[in-house]
């Protein structure tokens, strides 16, 4: 499987704590059937201000690492970048670290503020195509704005967005109430991706394998497919090869 999210970069972010915890995260990625991951560490503006070329060194310490310790998970960079209209002018500035590609686009992974659907989401979200730039929307079933008003994701999908869940609102590690709006989602085959989110490797760890078991019983074998294998690589493939 190919996990396009995931917090497995060492001391960054509020993921992986130490090149320790970084192994024993890619340990549990492979265990889990995760064969390539993206490591998408936080660019939030203020906060984690994490630069492209930053993310790009902390990967190539990540692959050697794991080449010595001889773990078999192909890792690219990325980022997950929160909803800022700074981003409008870092990518300008050739600073966003992409997902890949999706018809034409560069696909930014766009994660919406935790408590609220923010204002001006849908002009926003016409100055990125502007810019030749597709949005996948990060969790938008744990965003308190959508879980209040679920009408929401019809506003993310007519305006373009991608939308990716996340495998452990599928399991319940979220709660009913989210694992309840993600199987919805799911049902009405609105989801684009099922990625991990994963930041460590107790308490957040990768649970792709037990998300595309759960969405084939819901959605069938040829959705579980299409969210965690077929569409990822669709949109990462070139930054793997």
């Amino acid at each position: 499987m190919i996990d396009i999210h995931c917090h497995m970069l060492p001391a960054i972010d509020d993921g992986a704590r130490s090149d320790n915890e970084s192994l024993r995260l890619a340990t549990a990625a492979v265990d889990n059937g995760i064969t390539h991951t993206l490591c998408t560490p936080h660019i939030h503006f203020g906060r984690f201000d994490n630069s492209k070329a930053l993310i790009a060194e902390k990967v190539s310490g990540l692959r050697a690492l794991l080449n010595k310790n001889s773990i078999a998970l192909s890792v690219a960079a990325a980022a997950e970048v929160r909803f800022d209209i700074e981003i409008l002018s870092a990518i300008e500035r050739n600073e966003i670290p992409f997902l890949g590609h999706w018809r034409g686009d560069n696909v930014l992974l766009l994660e919406l503020p935790t408590g609220h659907f923010p204002k001006g989401f849908e002009q926003f979200i016409r100055l990125l195509k502007a810019r030749a730039v597709t949005a996948m929307i990060a969790h938008p079933e744990r965003n308190k704005g959508i879980l209040r008003e679920p009408k929401l994701v019809s506003t993310l999908i007519k305006s373009g967005c991608l939308l990716q869940i996340t495998a452990a609102s599928l399991t319940g590690n979220f709660g009913e109430r989210i694992q309840e709006f993600a199987e919805t989602m799911i049902r009405e085959n609105v989801v684009d991706v099922v990625a991990s989110d994963a930041h460590n490797h107790k308490k957040r760890p990768p649970l792709l394998k037990q998300a595309y078991e759960r969405i084939g019983l819901i959605g069938g074998d040829h959705q579980a497919v299409r969210l965690t294998r077929a569409t990822p690589w669709i949109i990462s493939e070139s930054l793997f090869t």
